[in-house]
């Protein structure tokens, strides 16, 4: 009786111990997305991605299929309406729904493979309007990389500290390396990123362009948060575009939060604000988010001032715009 006793006991105690590491090593299936809709109040729009249209307009409808191993899985990420079909404007065929397609596999211990399409590594901003406390993108965003395809290698080096190598197709030809007429491209594009505390140095090279990018931020106390973005990219060694942003955001209450983004953005002969020449462009956008589970309401007031006349509408072109817009979020 006595050893049985302690049978018992022994068993109880290390019943959840193996339920722990049961439930660790278990392989898992998770379906999870977002949809998103909103309403623009101007017909002129910045030339930046994602909500563009004027009135009641359509963000995307988001689905993500994962599955976790012990040591490897898969991420099948779709979008469908118009802010999915900008994120994958490259994309031919099928592929025009595929966000992010790709494996990965733990080769050692803080070390981790993927291969196939992900999204970029560079910027503050991301395709998702769930992982963006605006719901407008910035000029850096919109021009720097959306996706990459290729094998890229992330490293844990230590607490709070990383890396990441890759080699990758050319920027955002997710499907293939080959362009719009189906002629394959003859070079490759290569990443580079160093993480230590939360501020990321991001690096991507190729033929005729380097672009270097600084993404970070800092939790001044428990609800003030200051992000900080910065880029530059150089195009054939003549022409370039440069930029940087702050993100300071805080949390009102519990449930409402207010945010600002104040952005720089200097095109030099690369033909995004303007065709030829040196343009600038300065943007100051506040956002309210008002979140309740997994819904969230967004309003945003946008300013963008530029050195010319580049925001157009079907009746002409401004150098000045402002805009209002509210947005409804879902993620689940």
């Amino acid at each position: 009786m006595k050893n049985t006793k302690l049978f018992l006991v022994g068993l109880s105690i290390l019943l959840p111990f193996l339920n722990a590491v049961s439930a660790q090593e278990k392989p898992s299936f998770n379906l999870s997305g977002s949809v998103d809709t909103y309403y623009r109040s101007s017909e002129y729009t910045p030339g930046t991605s994602f909500a563009n249209l004027p009135g009641f307009s359509l963000g995307m409808a988001n689905l993500i299929f994962s599955y976790e191993g012990e040591k490897h899985g898969f991420v099948a990420d779709l979008v469908y309406g118009p802010r999915g079909e900008e994120a994958v404007f490259n994309s031919v065929g099928s592929s025009n729904i595929i966000n992010q397609l790709y494996v990965y596999y733990e080769l050692g211990e803080g070390v981790t493979a993927t291969f196939g399409n992900f999204n970029t590594f560079l910027g503050y901003e991301v395709i998702s309007p769930t992982a963006n406390f605006n719901y407008s993108t910035s000029y850096m965003f919109s021009y720097g990389p959306f996706s990459h395809t290729g094998l890229k290698l992330d490293f844990s080096l230590a607490d709070d500290i990383s890396a990441m190598v890759g080699v990758m197709n050319q920027t955002d030809f997710t499907d293939a390396n080959r362009d719009g007429s189906g002629i394959a491209f003859d070079s490759y594009m290569f990443g580079a990123q160093l993480g230590i505390y939360g501020q990321f140095l991001n690096l991507l090279a190729g033929e005729d362009y380097t672009q270097i990018d600084y993404t970070g931020g800092f939790d001044l106390n428990h609800a003030f948060y200051l992000g900080i973005n910065a880029t530059h990219a150089s195009l054939d060694g003549d022409n370039s575009f440069s930029g940087i942003a702050l993100y300071p955001q805080i949390d009102l209450s519990d449930s409402y939060a207010l945010g600002l983004r104040g952005e720089l953005f200097y095109d030099k002969g690369a033909g995004i604000l303007d065709e030829g020449g040196e343009f600038d462009n300065t943007s100051l956008t506040l956002t309210g988010s008002y979140s309740s589970g997994n819904f969230t309401f967004k309003q945003e007031f946008r300013v963008d001032t530029g050195s010319s006349a580049f925001y157009n509408n079907s009746s002409g072109s401004t150098d000045n715009l402002s805009a209002f817009i509210v947005a409804a979020i879902y993620s689940f």
